[in-house]
């Protein structure tokens, strides 16, 4: 087997910036100081995201603690386009890949010249115009797959690869801020990959790190979790985010189960070698034993070093002569 890649870790700032850009400059950042591969942003005209009828979210209305439309809401948490340029620019320098979600056409067509990959939210699994113009792109595309059921995602895969799509990636996910832990039904992540033929990932929102290192540990390859400055901060995605020293724990700890997952092979590790010796046991004299003395289960012991003959090979060891006198505790000689 071999070892298994580097697991792809997007930091999700998303509209934790509340529309400042020296904000969202200050959570790119935090995402390399954290050892993130990509930080994420959502790129959105609210106008043509949301009508003024769509209401918000009971999340979002419990988190700001007032309820406006969506289309008010969002106009507070987007930037100007030049912004985003800006933003790009400013994570090239500082050595992280900018990504941003494109959440309409318009956007989709702006962010084309940005970035290298999508990544499509879970509320747009069901858009087949905006998947049709993401896979007119050709690039490698990474879904979320909150709130959907197999025949759904099965449907926007066949949409995004009949119409050119690179290489597409699944994220598990569970659309609620927070997910509470008995609807995130993680074992659905390896249900995709089967079923699905893709490779896979998770898009996590519980509280916490547990759960996506815990994706890591049964195979995913892309990790999307959000983080906030602070988790006080106003907006609808703060109380749900990891502030940068969890959001580093988290990482630390992906990294980890990363290196002990290993390659499957089961062979002592060299760092255990040493101790074979120490740990194991070897067949002993239990008393003193004369030369031409027979071997026997009473004269006989296992004990520690194991630098002897392997208590494994005892039957082969009873009822041969000692070839020598043996003391108590001495290891035995054939």
């Amino acid at each position: 087997m071999k070892i298994m890649q580097k697991v792809l870790i997007i930091a999700e700032a998303g509209v934790n910036h509340n529309g400042d850009i020296n904000i969202a400059k200050r959570l790119i950042d935090e995402a390399k100081k954290c050892g993130a591969d990509i930080v994420k942003f959502q790129t959105f005209n609210p106008h043509k995201l949301a009508s003024k009828q769509a209401k918000m979210a009971e999340y979002q209305k419990e988190n700001l603690g007032v309820e406006e439309s969506q289309e008010a809401m969002l106009s507070k948490l987007t930037l100007k386009q030049e912004e985003y340029v800006e933003l790009a620019s400013y994570c090239q320098k500082a050595g992280i890949q900018f990504l941003s979600t494109p959440f309409e056409i318009e956007s989709i067509r702006f962010l084309d010249g940005l970035q290298n990959i999508w990544k499509i939210p879970s509320g747009e699994i069901t858009n087949y115009p905006y998947l049709v113009e993401i896979a007119r792109t050709g690039k490698e595309v990474i879904l979320s797959t909150g709130m959907s059921n197999l025949d759904e995602v099965n449907a926007a895969i066949e949409a995004l690869q009949t119409n050119g799509a690179g290489k597409i990636k699944l994220l598990h996910c569970t659309t609620n801020y927070p997910a509470p832990m008995e609807d995130v039904n993680l074992r659905a992540m390896l249900t995709l990959k089967e079923r699905c033929n893709c490779e896979v990932g998770y898009s996590d929102h519980t509280k916490g790190i547990e759960v996506p290192v815990a994706a890591v540990a049964i195979g995913a390859t892309v990790i999307e979790k959000h983080f906030t400055l602070n988790r006080n901060m106003e907006g609808p995605d703060h109380k749900a985010s990891l502030e940068p020293d969890e959001l580093k724990a988290m990482i630390s700890a992906i990294r980890n189960v990363e290196k002990a997952l290993g390659d499957g092979n089961k062979v002592p590790a060299a760092s255990e070698m040493a101790n074979v010796s120490v740990a194991r046991k070897s067949i002993i004299a239990a008393k003193n034993i004369k030369a031409g003395e027979a071997f026997t289960e009473d004269n006989l012991t296992t004990k520690r070093p194991g630098t002897g003959i392997s208590p494994m090979r005892w039957n082969e060891v009873l009822g041969q002569k000692a070839i020598r006198d043996f003391a108590e505790d001495e290891l035995i000689e054939l």
